[in-house]
């Protein structure tokens, strides 16, 4: 077995290096962590939704929800953990709610560059594998934002990283015990109880399928202790998850909306099951077999050079472990090839089992991603320069939309003259290690990491001015409603409840933004204004056209205050070659609370 590339040595420059870059991602996750438009999807304010209103009846069961059909979609220890963070309502901000995702994963960063020095004996190695996960795209927006994707990705891996650290000892010829397992089985359920009972059966095989793999002598009697070891761990898992029936008032609703509505509906399609498996599209095995680039982002090519070495990476560490066997046992390149087996068997059993659902996501397997990481940063030299270079490249052309971006939000006067500076200072930054990585070979590597994290620096700062005065409603416009009813727009599940943090101590009503009008001022816009003004203490109106300067209701209606913010959806044809470069135009609109005179 060839050398993973990174050899033990002394603290040097490049050492130093890395641990700047590990400093940089470490800022990048806590900076903006309360702002509106970290990168996220819907569900995290349906979740927030049920946590606040579940805090609000000052118990913990049974969860609590205005949604219908949307009350029980996720197991209660993650809602806790929403409450206890915003201290049941008291202090309820984004960043609070946020905060033991960044934790949770700064511990797995800091787990995925443990587990790597352990094995290399090597700085560099451990920093490049911890800069690496951060780095992607997965981790930063699944990661840092308030859902399950930490929390159970920790959970679920830190067996795992348990028994790659027990194949690091002398002790390894030994089989892992008894209460190991029932500390595995602890674990287990705990991450289960942040997401779903249905993840003991990717993460129940892909730990039973690793210590079977990494064993040092396969024999029946193994392999029969190993599997009811296993059961009694996964017995306690599932005993740890069924406590949710225990403790809820109401175990029929959770039967009905979580077991049968949440989960027992992915297994079953009205198109067919093999239809959506082989047809291709999103939910096409096809695209899942390409869930870990999915989810790697920027470094989606990386990745991929990474799967072209696997085949060859897994062959090697299987030949090795058959050629020499126990012989191998303790020894560096033992070690090299267990580590890789047990890696590659956790990635290939999370991919496997979530090709089976009729609905699949590249999400599910993210709480195997550590162990790209890992994989990632062991074959770190191994992986082709060419698969760095195209997300050098990838990097380079976001950070010049970004930069164009927070350029046209200052021409429309969002944002101070010091934030674009700020915005376009890191996008220099970034074009800077684009630069480097191609013109100097040995800094391709580091420099493609440095590159993706500048990406998501860029992004904070183009958004940043919207998470101050541009964004907010003004303290005055607050005073002037207290306990009022506000009309509210939502053209997606939970939307509404962004509103409890830009006007807090009102009653909000959603109504459908899709169908409310969408037409130029003076036509059914305006009709549909009118009618929520006659029926609401206030309104809160979208800008339609980029020509609207104010509501279509003026002056028959008062403007309390107008903020800024981000279109999130767009229709057909509203984004063309020609207004391209002026995201003015499509990108930014304004909001008004408006009240009826």
């Amino acid at each position: 077995m060839r050398d993973f590339g990174q050899h033990s040595e002394p603290m040097g420059v490049h050492t130093l290096a890395w641990l700047l870059v590990l400093g940089l991602a470490l800022c990048v996750y806590v900076a903006g962590l309360g702002g509106q438009y970290a990168p996220s999807n819907g569900d995290e304010l349906v979740y927030t939704h049920i946590a606040r209103l579940t805090a609000a009846s000052n118990h913990w069961l049974p969860l609590v929800s205005e949604l219908d059909h949307m009350r029980n979609t996720k197991p209660p220890l993650l809602f806790w953990q929403a409450m206890v963070a915003g201290d049941w309502g008291r202090n309820w901000s984004l960043a609070a709610l946020r905060t033991p995702s960044v934790i949770y994963t700064f511990l797995l960063a800091g787990a995925v560059g443990w587990t790597v020095h352990l094995i290399t004996r090597n700085v560099r190695s451990a920093c490049i594998a911890a800069c690496v996960y951060l780095a992607f795209f997965c981790t930063f927006r699944f990661g840092r934002t308030y859902l399950t994707s930490a929390p159970e990705t920790f959970w679920l891996s830190l067996p795992m990283f348990w028994l790659l650290w027990a194949r690091l000892r002398p002790s390894s010829a030994v089989q892992v015990g008894w209460l190991t397992h029932l500390a595995w089985g602890l674990a287990l359920g705990l991450g289960l109880a942040y997401k779903s009972f249905a993840l003991i059966a990717p993460a129940g095989a892909a730990l039973w399928c690793a210590q079977l793999i990494s064993a040092p002598v396969l024999t029946w009697r193994v392999v029969a202790q190993t599997t009811l070891k296993m059961t009694l761990a996964a017995t306690l898992a599932l005993g740890i998850f069924a406590l949710w029936f225990v403790l809820d008032p109401d175990p029929g609703a959770v039967w009905q909306e979580f077991v049968i509505g949440e989960n027992a509906g992915k297994l079953s399609s009205t198109q067919g099951y093999w239809h959506i498996a082989l047809a291709g599209g999103g939910f096409s095995i096809w695209a899942q077999s390409l869930a870990y680039v999915q989810n790697a982002g920027l470094l989606a090519f990386v990745v991929l050079g990474l799967m072209v070495l696997g085949v060859k990476l897994g062959w090697q560490a299987w030949h090795d472990r058959q050629e020499r066997g126990s012989a191998l046992n303790g020894s560096p390149d033992g070690q090299r090839s267990v580590h890789t087996l047990i890696l590659l068997t956790w990635l290939a059993v999370w991919l496997i089992v979530f090709t089976l659902p009729s609905q699949r996501s590249a999400r599910y397997v993210i709480p195997a991603m550590p162990a790209v990481a890992m994989l990632v940063a062991l074959y770190w030299d191994r992986i082709g320069r060419g698969w760095f270079v195209s997300s050098l490249l990838v990097c380079g052309v976001l950070m010049g939309v970004l930069g164009r971006m927070a350029w046209a939000a200052h021409d429309i006067g969002i944002g101070s003259g010091a934030q674009l500076s700020l915005a376009l200072l890191a996008m220099a930054a970034g074009f800077a290690m684009v630069l480097a990585g191609l013109i100097r070979p040995g800094w391709t590597r580091a420099c493609t990491v440095a590159a993706c994290l500048l990406v998501f620096s860029c992004f904070g700062l183009t958004t940043a001015p919207l998470n101050g005065a541009a964004g907010q409603y003004d303290a005055t416009s607050s005073r002037q409603l207290q306990n009022a009813r506000v009309a509210i727009p939502n053209g997606f599940n939970g939307q509404f409840e962004r509103f409890q943090f830009l006007l807090p101590g009102n009653r909000f009503v959603p109504y459908d933004v899709e169908g409310r009008g969408g037409t130029p001022a003076g036509g059914a816009g305006k009709d549909a204004l009118h009618r929520l003004l006659s029926s609401h203490d206030a309104v809160i109106w979208l800008q339609e056209t980029p020509s609207e300067q104010t509501p279509p209701c003026v002056p028959g209606c008062k403007i309390l205050g107008e903020r800024w913010e981000v279109k999130g959806r767009h229709q057909s044809g509203e984004i063309t070659l020609s207004n391209l470069w002026y995201p003015q135009t499509w990108l930014f609109r304004r909001e008004w609370l408006v009240q009826r005179i």
